[in-house]
C-alpha cells in the first residue's frame, strides 16, 4: 500500500487556491464517514507518481495527515485542459463495513498456453473493466482471467472468474461475457471476373485490327504518291 504525505490547507478563495498550485501543490479533499470533510494539500510530484501507478483509482492508499494515517480511495482527479496537469483530487475514507461500486480492470494471463491462440485464434476482449460492488476492506486491484487450455470458440464469462468474498458484479441475473477466443479472419483476394478477361482480349484484337487498317491506308497513300511523282517527270526523262 502506497503512503503519501498531506497537509491541511486553509485556502478559502480561488486566488489562494491558484497560489497554492503555483508553489507545486495540488488541493484535495478527504470525505466520507461520520468525520467532517478535510481540505488537504499534496505535492504535485507525489500525486503524479501515484497517478502513474497501475490501477490508481482502484487501489487503497494511506494518507499521513498531521501525524495520523488514514486509509482512503482515490475517487476523482481533475486535470487542467491545457497543461494536462492535476489540479484537484478527491479521496474517499475507507469505512469498515461500507460498500462501494468500482470498475476493476481485467488482466489476461497464459496466452501461450491457449491452444486456440496457438492455432492463430484471436482474443476478443468484450470487457476490459468490470463494475463490482465491494466491501471497502476487500477491494480487488484486478480480475485475473487464465487462458490456459482455451480453444477457438471458448467464452470467458463472469462466473468463471473467482471473486473475493462479498464482492459481486453490479450486473445481476445474467452470466455476461468477458472475452472470447475467436477464429482468425481470412480475407481472400477476389478473383478477376471472366467478362473482364474477355473484354481485354477483345480490346487487344480491336487495337491490332486498327493498326492493320492504318498500315494499309499508309501503303495506299505511299503508292499514290509514287504515281504522282512519276507523272510530274519531264517527257525527256520518261524517254
Amino acid at each position: 500500500m502506497s503512503t503519501i504525505q498531506a497537509t491541511i490547507r486553509e485556502t478559502k478563495t480561488k486566488g489562494q487556491v491558484n497560489e497554492l498550485r503555483s508553489t507545486g501543490n495540488v488541493p484535495g479533499i478527504v470525505y466520507g464517514g461520520e468525520q467532517p470533510n478535510e481540505k488537504i494539500s499534496i505535492t504535485t510530484k507525489e500525486l503524479k507518481n501515484l497517478i502513474n501507478k497501475e490501477n490508481f483509482l482502484s487501489n487503497i492508499i494511506s494518507i499521513s495527515l498531521e501525524g495520523k494515517e488514514q486509509k482512503v480511495l482515490p475517487r476523482e482527479i481533475t486535470f487542467d485542459t491545457l497543461s494536462d496537469e492535476p489540479i484537484h483530487v478527491d479521496f474517499l475514507r475507507i469505512i469498515k463495513g461500507a460498500k462501494i461500486i468500482l470498475e476493476i480492470p481485467v488482466r489476461f494471463i497464459n496466452h501461450e498456453l491457449s491452444p486456440g491462440l496457438k492455432r492463430g485464434g484471436v482474443l476478443n476482449i468484450v470487457r476490459r473493466k468490470v463494475e463490482l460492488k465491494c466491501p471497502t476492506e476487500n477491494i480487488p486491484t484486478e480480475l485475473i482471467v487464465d487462458l490456459e487450455g482455451l480453444d477457438i470458440g471458448s467464452s470467458i464469462k463472469i462466473s468463471s472468474i473467482k471473486l473475493p468474498e462479498n464482492v459481486k458484479p453490479t450486473i445481476q441475473g445474467r452470466d455476461f461475457v468477458i472475452a472470447t477466443v475467436a477464429a482468425p479472419t481470412i480475407v481472400k483476394e477476389p478473383e478477376k471476373p471472366a467478362e473482364a478477361e474477355g473484354e481485354t482480349a477483345e480490346g487487344a484484337e480491336t487495337t491490332a485490327t486498327d493498326g492493320e487498317i492504318k498500315s494499309a491506308e499508309g501503303d495506299e497513300k505511299s503508292s499514290e504518291g509514287d504515281k504522282s511523282k512519276e507523272a510530274d517527270k519531264p517527257a525527256a526523262e520518261k524517254k
